[in-house]
């Protein structure tokens, strides 16, 4: 080997070297379908990913197949929506450090006509024994996710279950139920965001019921417990819980909108 191949191969060694130094960081976060078809995280992860130069690598499913992600330890971080079941993914020890994030609200939503005649309900539970009751057509999520586990909660309080061709339960996220109810000019419980980012554009199904204090939406975000998992990467994942809890992150959810409304909403401190 001589001088000048000794000297390039030593300087493409420093190059490779300092590459790897500066090499991003990976960081496996589940979540909802609602964070991600709102358009919510192309705008709040970059800049936490510039700033801790890293990539957070987003898997959004339902709420329950989020936390399923967690509990096998395949993530490092979840941000859900469904705090019963997030409660107890702390308490049975998949999770630790639960921060509150945002809030929405659940809305019904259907055809401009609404043939169930929904809007003239007093209650939730009210809304959906109409829709029953005329076998309209109503799509669910069918997925374990925290909107479906609301929709179950309401079948339950209505007195109904739910079954028959006029009920479809897609197995899909929110922004393909939107989707597929609007074609089938259906009734569907959706988030507030996901719909506020569809509406206008890419459903003309309306808000058909809402207001509810049971219809409270609240989002959590919790580190997979590198007790149970060592691999978990703890410091990178409460560095995201510190961003989206604290003043930058909250923010930029406050600020967020679609079609110029509010999609979710900070606590007040």
């Amino acid at each position: 080997m001589n001088i000048l191949t000794r000297l390039l191969f030593t300087v493409t060694t420093l190059v490779m070297l300092c590459s790897a130094s500066y090499a991003e960081e990976r960081l496996k976060m589940s979540t909802t379908t609602s964070t991600q078809d709102s358009g919510l995280l192309k705008v709040l992860l970059p800049p936490f990913e510039k700033k801790n130069n890293c990539k957070v690598d987003v898997i959004a499913v339902g709420t329950g197949q989020a936390l399923k992600l967690g509990e096998a330890g395949d993530v490092d971080v979840v941000f859900v929506h469904a705090r019963k079941l997030e409660d107890k993914f702390v308490a049975d020890g998949f999770g630790v450090n639960r921060k509150d994030v945002m809030y929405n609200d659940f809305v019904i939503i259907g055809p401009k006509n609404d043939p169930a005649g929904v809007a003239r309900a007093k209650s939730a539970a009210e809304a959906l024994k109409l829709i029953a009751a005329k076998q309209a057509t109503f799509v669910s999520r069918g997925d374990k996710s925290g909107t479906h586990t609301k929709e179950l909660e309401l079948w339950k309080s209505a007195g109904v279950e739910p079954k028959g061709n006029w009920y479809v339960e897609a197995g899909q996220g929110m922004g393909p139920v939107i989707t597929m109810a609007t074609e089938r000019q259906g009734y569907t419980l959706a988030d507030r965001g996901t719909y506020n980012a569809f509406k206008g554009q890419k459903t003309d199904l309306t808000i058909v019921f809402q207001g509810e204090k049971g219809l409270f939406n609240p989002y959590g975000i919790i580190v997979v417990n590198p007790k149970k998992f060592p691999h978990v990467k703890f410091d990178l994942a409460m560095k995201l819980v510190d961003f989206v809890t604290g003043a930058e992150g909250q923010k930029i959810i406050a600020d967020y909108k679609a079609h110029g409304e509010p999609v979710f909403f900070i606590y007040k401190k």
